[in-house]
């Protein structure tokens, strides 16, 4: 297979954009970031996860650690510091897609503290933050899709600022996420910012879908519950597609794209499959549309590299059979409302667990570098 036909320049003439879910200043310092995007890779997105695994190895991150002891930072300001300088100097790697696609993609994703995701205020003041420290135009500030995250994501959309919005898992928080976006540029366009440069994708969330609902079809036993296994993933997010279309070919969006905005472009995230049963491309090659992002950790991404099977869009017109199969879903006893209210709050666990590692990671290096002993002495 020749470079210009393999599976991942086949997602990217179907209009689907590649990114890379993790970061590490190795990753930067290496040119192993540049080499992916050679590939075809036009975006990165990182997480709490991402941070604290990167801080765990390898000794990347000691010569500031020990800039950082020596001027006496704070716990919190280091975690600024180390986690803002490995995005920034990622958005300047990306910088050139970025302007070779007219601002569409070379976008790089920082996500708020997660600890702040109920606190609407904090989190609005975060963004600020992160996209002033930061300063690049081909910035992401990730906020999680929770009710207290709406009003922070339409907040920082009205000043100008890029949001990646992250954690959605029902249909209906992907339609206040819509709602919220819509708002945000409406505020903007009020207030006579130039809609353009702002950018925005939701982050819809896949393989935790099926890793939540498999058990329990599993728990039922029946030959329909059975039968079930492993297609509520697929069409959650094909029925949010649907939404998607809903909204740009509404009146409101209408009169936002004709003042210059960019449609919030669904990203399809979590893509990783977490059973061995299925086909480890799986939540790529059933997820490809025009218009949408899929964001990979490189396992996935060099999988789909190596056998993807990338054969035209596959989710346009699918959203009455996906309907169907979560009523199927329903009909057995599963609540898929329930189901997803519990993934946002685990998820959010998650990320708050991660932060809290990094937060250790952190303190302990600059104990070390400070010449004391750290946490765990």
């Amino acid at each position: 297979m020749t470079s210009s036909s393999t599976p991942l320049h086949a997602l990217r003439d179907a209009g689907v954009a590649v990114w890379l879910d993790d970061l590490s200043r190795q990753r930067i310092a290496s040119g192993g970031l540049a080499d992916l995007v050679a590939r075809g890779v036009v975006g990165v997105t990182t997480n709490p996860t991402i941070f604290a695994s990167a801080l765990a190895q390898g000794d990347a991150y000691d010569a500031q650690l020990r800039t950082l002891a020596a001027a006496g930072a704070t716990l919190d300001e280091a975690v600024l510091a180390i986690t803002t300088d490995d995005v920034r100097d990622a958005c300047d790697v990306l910088r050139p897609v970025h302007d070779a696609t007219d601002g569409v993609d070379g976008r790089v994703s920082i996500e708020v503290d997660p600890r702040l995701a109920r606190d609407t205020a904090a989190t609005t003041a975060t963004a600020q933050t992160l996209w002033s420290v930061i300063d690049r135009p081909n910035l992401f500030v990730k906020i999680p899709a929770t009710v207290e995250g709406l009003p922070a994501i339409t907040a920082a959309l009205a000043q100008g600022i890029s949001v990646n919005v992250t954690l959605i898992f029902s249909l209906q928080r992907y339609r206040a996420v819509l709602d919220a976006f819509v708002e945000g540029l409406e505020q903007a366009r009020a207030a006579g910012l130039d809609l353009a440069p702002i950018a925005s994708v939701a982050s819809f969330f896949i393989s935790r879908v099926d890793a939540a609902i498999d058990p329990r079809l599993d728990a039922i036993g029946s030959d329909e519950a059975t039968a079930l296994r492993g297609t509520a993933a697929i069409a959650n997010a094909r029925l949010a597609w649907g939404l998607y279309e809903e909204v740009v070919a509404g009146e409101r969006w209408q009169a936002l794209a004709a003042a210059g905005a960019r449609p919030q472009r669904p990203l399809w995230a979590s893509t990783g499959v977490k059973d061995p049963a299925y086909p480890d491309t799986r939540y790529v090659d059933e997820l490809v549309v025009a218009g949408t992002v899929n964001t990979m950790p490189e396992k996935t991404l060099d999988a789909v590299a190596d056998h993807g099977n990338v054969h035209g869009d596959t989710v346009s017109g699918t959203q009455d059979a996906s309907a169907a199969l979560l009523d199927r879903i329903e009909a057995v006893g599963i609540s898929i409302d329930e189901v997803t209210e519990q993934l946002e709050t685990e998820g959010l666990q998650k990320f708050e667990a991660s932060w809290a590692e990094l937060l250790v990671t952190v303190e302990d290096g600059l104990a070390r570098a400070g010449g004391g002993t750290g946490s765990g002495a």
